[in-house]
């Protein structure tokens, strides 16, 4: 779990209700055995420049390559994207999953809001998801699937589908705050991810 900033004890709540041991991630060494990390919602451009100050940033890149697997909500999904569209040019985009992301193109905090989604690869009742200041996911790599979207008046009369959660072999992200409800499925499908590989 990194926990530089951000809402990182929500998800090790989470994580710790599904019975899996929580490392809150400050320094590359705090790395050493884990097998997964979340990157939480929070402030992007802060975690931005602690992921460069602590090191972390090269230490994620490296262990990805070795098999680390990724879960990034809301500032967690921009940081993990490949590129990244109204981001602060000194912004880290860590390119981990091949997706355009626009930072809170929902709109501002005012725009927030909650919506029930048909998530793909997660049995029961729609997942009810938390939207604040979130990303909205403009563009979608061939090596990315789409498991689940929202439809969003973006403009009065003129609602669209766009996709907010997404995946790759070893990245999961999300534009919502899935911590923020005590739905634990989309925890436990990032930790079903670790487990089949």
């Amino acid at each position: 779990m990194l926990a530089l900033q951000g809402d990182f004890a929500e998800h090790a709540r989470h994580l710790e209700l599904l019975g899996t041991p929580v490392c809150l991630v400050k320094t590359p060494e705090d790395l050493r055995g884990c097998e997964g990390l979340i990157l939480p919602g929070g402030e992007s451009t802060t975690i931005s420049r602690l992921l460069e100050s602590s090191g972390l940033a090269v230490a994620i890149r490296d262990l990805v390559s070795q098999g680390l697997f990724l879960f990034g909500t809301c500032a967690g999904m921009i940081l993990l994207a490949s590129e990244v569209v109204d981001g602060r040019p000194d912004q880290i985009r860590l390119g981990m999953i091949d997706i355009t992301v626009r930072r809170n193109g929902f709109g501002r905090q005012i725009r927030s809001f909650e919506a029930d989604l048909e998530v793909e690869g997660l049995a029961g009742p729609p997942v009810r998801a938390v939207f604040i200041r979130a990303p909205v996911v403009e563009r979608v790599g061939p090596s990315v699937a789409v498991l689940g979207g929202v439809r969003y008046d973006f403009a009065e009369g003129e609602a669209l589908s766009v996709p907010v959660v997404c995946r790759n072999e070893r990245v999961l992200v999300s534009s919502f705050h899935p911590e923020l409800t005590s739905d634990l499925r989309l925890h436990e499908y990032f930790i079903g991810m670790i487990q089949s590989a």
